[in-house]
């Protein structure tokens, strides 16, 4: 069939029609002030999808949320904290310039100061994690928090379910919150025993429309919060979910975790209550019964710890961009080594030249990532840079054995990063993310062990790398999608 050809005209009106959507498509995303090479990319993405793009900007498209802080909240934070304050101040004499410039960029970054714990335990693998979780959570006495990406209702989740219910019955107050759209297997039939016996179940930006006047679907918490008892806490890279666990499934994903004791879990805490009550609705009234028990004075049970944390968080709630900024500033301030360990690499250009411009100056920089993603645009997307990585003279390795899901970043003997951010831009840019800053050798020796443990299941990449044209085009295609990804 020929389709009849158009009037000079209709031509004319679909030309007009098509310069007007462009012209105000543009206005709106520029707007929005953000990144020029990321406005640009948007611009141009979109005005090959006439009218359409209105649709996809409006649902995905970055905006800035509002996410209140609780000021209330935080002091009764700062309050319990006279010891930490006593022992920082001695340590501090003692720590090199370059840490203590990177604490006070945290604290002012997010308004999270330097804590301390009385132990830090790095867990590697998902069933060690999900083991000693599951112990501290039988062993909680007043209440367990959860702050999840991903939570499926397969055999891990509902072992967890089942844990939760069983100490709701027993009088522990629990509150379980589950990002919407990670954690969408989770049905209302999979949550009724839960609510049922007490669990308090909140999700996180729900997907349902109409539920806001603008949808939020792009906006995630992508943390992994535990917390009993205001003692012990945990956070890193695990999720609930069967494909972490190598007891049911021999392909799980490689991953690390961090477990906290101590005074420092009080600012992991308040990020729970603070995404808690943002999801809710609910006000600090409604938990303020319980903020002696959620705040306990650490110090006077287990005395003042001598592990210098910060608790780091960040989110399209602030354009500061916290987590971000402490990744490049470490990478500026390394001596020796920067190891960094990352299922999803799609640097923003500040990182991209701290890792480079460190290289060159003569650290031992080396990036471990996955050699199958479970994102092909993304790994493609992350090979692309590797030519101008080792030309600078980083060290690349992809892991082989299985999908590496470890976020970690280890700077000299001093300062080591766990959590739950990529190296990318939704990590740093979009995502509700929260990372622990452990200053002194404890953690970074582990990490460091970590990273050559690691290696051993990985394959370096070579300079000058044998590539076809058309893989080249893909890498290089996928990459002007990495301010999107």
């Amino acid at each position: 069939m020929i389709l009849p050809e158009l009037s000079q005209e209709w031509r004319t009106g679909l030309s007009l029609a098509w310069s007007g959507y462009i012209a105000v498509l543009s206005v709106w995303i520029v707007m929005q002030k953000r990144a020029p090479v990321s406005t640009m990319s948007w611009i141009l993405s979109l005005a090959l999808l006439p009218f359409v793009g209105f649709l996809i900007y409006y649902f995905l498209g970055p905006q800035r949320l509002k996410k209140q802080r609780l000021r209330r909240l935080r002091s009764r934070a700062f309050e319990q904290a006279p010891g930490d304050i006593a022992r920082l101040r001695e340590a501090s004499k003692h720590a090199p310039p370059t840490l203590r410039k990177l604490a006070a960029l945290g604290t002012a970054a997010c308004g999270l100061p330097v804590s301390t714990a009385t132990s830090v335990e790095l867990l590697s693998g998902g069933a060690h994690t999900f083991d000693t979780i599951f112990d501290c959570i039988r062993q909680a006495k007043d209440h367990v928090h959860l702050e999840y990406y991903i939570f499926e209702p397969d055999n891990i989740g509902t072992a967890l379910r089942d844990l939760l219910i069983e100490r709701a019955r027993e009088g522990v107050t629990v509150r379980l919150l589950l990002d919407a759209l990670g954690s969408k297997r989770v049905g209302r039939k999979f949550m009724a025993p839960m609510r049922e016996a007490g669990v308090h179940v909140a999700l996180f930006h729900d997907t349902r429309i109409g539920r806001r006047l603008r949808p939020v679907t792009n906006y995630r918490t992508h943390r992994k919060i535990v917390v009993c008892d205001g003692r012990i806490g945990f956070t890193g890279g695990v999720n609930i979910t069967d494909e972490e666990d190598a007891r049911t499934r021999p392909d799980a994903y490689h991953d690390v975790h961090l477990k906290i004791v101590g005074s420092a879990v009080r600012w992991l805490q308040t990020t729970f209550i603070e995404d808690w009550t943002y999801a809710t609705g609910e006000t600090l009234r409604h938990v303020h019964k319980a903020i002696d028990s959620m705040f306990p004075r650490v110090e006077a049970e287990d005395g003042v710890g001598d592990i210098p944390v910060q608790i780091v968080t960040s989110g399209p709630d602030s354009a500061v961009e916290a987590i971000h900024r402490m990744q490049v500033d470490a990478l500026h301030a390394a001596e020796q080594r920067a190891w960094l360990t990352t299922p999803y690499f799609v640097p923003t250009e500040p990182a991209l030249m701290a890792l480079t411009s460190a290289a060159l100056r003569g650290v031992d920089v080396r990036l471990l990532v996955p050699r199958r993603s479970d994102s092909l645009i993304v790994s493609a997307a992350a090979r692309s840079y590797y030519d101008e990585l080792i030309s600078a003279g980083v060290k690349i390795w992809e892991y082989k054995a299985r999908m590496l899901h470890s976020k970690t970043l280890v700077v000299d003997d001093n300062c080591a990063m766990i959590g739950t951010a990529n190296f990318d831009n939704r990590s740093f840019r979009l995502n509700f993310e929260v990372s622990a800053v452990i200053y002194g050798p404890l953690l970074a020796g582990a990490l460091v062990t970590q990273f050559q443990t690691d290696l051993r299941n990985s394959s370096p990449v070579r300079a000058n790398r044998h590539q076809t044209f058309p893989r080249r085009l893909a890498e290089a295609t996928a990459r002007l999608f990495s301010p999107l990804l």
